[in-house]
């Protein structure tokens, strides 16, 4: 069982988290991990009617609201939607904040995905998991036992990548019996599903979700499972700890 009993999400926006993983977070504060959700911005530009400034406000407290359901913390750097980009300032946010949380496993988003904002937070991600435990990458003080952590990236939405392909797992995990709390989570981003329905055309935020979450599951045969692509490269390491820590039905 792994000391260091922190996971960190570090995803583009909010609700993104709630969307995507929830489920996982669900499981893994159920065996007292420390949860952290980050967001690369605080949502400015998710809105048809309101200006930054209160959407940001808005959608922020949503977070907050959502995090709090598993006792955990939420963290934003910054950010304007639509404008994530990989660069010196923002990878420094990004490393210190590492070392602030020091997680011991990371999800994020996938490579390749529908959007830049979150391709670029994935690529960030990638810099800050790797680099954060170099003494001179950052003044903000390091945990003596901080190493490279477990890197998982998660589905992207309805699991195909830009070009419309299917994003094979490395790693299924059952939630099941977290689906109803994964979408009480999700809920808590109310102010999204106007603005899905404008911009997006989806009026079925949580319906949506539990469709991703449903496909999943049954390439498992479970009602409902949550993908993800685990980073092996080195240095990372290559054990699939979600399936230790999280062994259940749609791990066999």
């Amino acid at each position: 069982m792994a000391a260091n009993r922190t996971v960190l999400t570090f995803l583009a926006h909010p609700d993104d988290a709630e969307f995507l993983c929830g489920g996982v977070l669900c499981r893994l504060a159920d065996l007292g991990w420390n949860i952290h959700i980050a967001t690369m911005t605080a949502g400015d530009c998710g809105t048809m009617t309101d200006t930054p400034w209160q959407i940001s406000a808005t959608r922020t407290g949503e977070a907050e609201k959502a995090a709090n359901l598993l006792g955990g913390k939420y963290h934003c750097l910054g950010e304007r939607d639509l404008f994530v980009c990989y660069d010196k300032p923002t990878v420094q946010k990004a490393i210190d904040l590492f070392r602030v949380v020091n997680p011991a496993l990371v999800l994020t988003h996938a490579p390749k995905d529908y959007m830049m904002d979150h391709e670029m937070t994935s690529l960030i991600c990638r810099a800050a998991s790797f680099g954060f435990g170099a003494p001179n990458a950052s003044t903000t003080p390091l945990c003596a036992e901080a190493k490279v952590p477990h890197l998982y990236y998660c589905d992207p939405i309805e699991g195909r990548d830009p070009l419309g392909n299917m994003v094979e797992p490395t790693t299924w995990i059952d939630i099941s019996e977290q689906i109803e709390q994964k979408a009480e989570m999700l809920a808590c981003h109310e102010s999204q599903r106007a603005w899905l329905r404008e911009h997006h055309g989806m009026d079925e935020y949580i319906e949506a979700m539990k469709r991703q979450s449903a496909m999943r599951g049954t390439e498992k045969s479970v009602p409902f499972a949550e993908g993800f692509v685990q980073h092996r490269g080195h240095p990372y390491p290559s054990n699939d700890i979600l399936v230790e820590l999280l062994a259940h039905r749609a791990d066999q």
